[in-house]
């Protein structure tokens, strides 16, 4: 084998996934959404006289900023599943795994909850802040069960065990979830602008 096959196959090794480039590359799409919404908050915010509007009530701050650090804890049960699934500790990943998506599926089910009691607060077609408050919030909502989809199929194809393929399937999970936990915070605090 010649040095410059060597080097080639050195670099092929060293090489990212080309799921993680997909990931990557959707992440970027996404927080260029996030981003167009979230300006668009703004922009709307700042030709508005009034941000919310007479009728709609200021956000609460206390369980909007409790949820998101909760979201954003879960992190780190998604980080252990990946290192434990490195270090072929299936079961550990398995478990830790299992716990984001206990403790990420309480979160969606209370923000739920709480965009419910919105809706029958104020209507999205009721005004401009109204419209663009609820799209922010369901856009985020969708990306929290599109995650915890991925994270139930990962739990099932590691019953089968631990294969590379399975592997960057997990690490892709996870940059998804700490993207999504970012996009999370950044939605919270454009939601409870009004009140800080």
């Amino acid at each position: 084998m010649s040095e410059a096959h060597a080097v080639r196959v050195e670099r092929a090794r060293e090489a990212k996934p080309n799921g993680w480039w997909g990931i990557a590359l959707f992440v970027a799409t996404d927080a260029t959404l996030f981003g167009t919404l979230i300006g668009s908050y703004f922009y709307l915010r700042f030709h508005a006289v009034e941000w919310p509007p007479a009728g709609v009530p200021k956000p609460h701050l206390t369980l909007p900023l409790v949820l998101t650090g909760i979201l954003v804890l879960t992190s780190l049960p998604v980080s252990f599943a990946l290192s434990s699934a490195r270090r072929s500790r299936v079961g550990r990943a398995q478990a830790a795994l299992l716990l984001a998506l206990l403790v990420q599926a309480g979160y969606l089910g209370m923000q739920l909850h709480l965009y419910l009691h919105d809706l029958h607060v104020f209507s999205p077609r009721d005004t401009a802040y109204a419209s663009i408050y609820f799209t922010l919030l369901g856009a985020h909502h969708f990306h929290v069960a599109v995650g915890l989809l991925l994270e139930l199929w990962l739990l099932a194809t590691l019953l089968g065990g631990l294969t590379n393929y399975r592997l960057i399937a997990l690490r892709v999970t996870a940059l998804y979830w700490y993207f999504v936990a970012a996009v999370g915070v950044a939605v919270v605090f454009t939601q409870i602008y009004p009140s800080l």
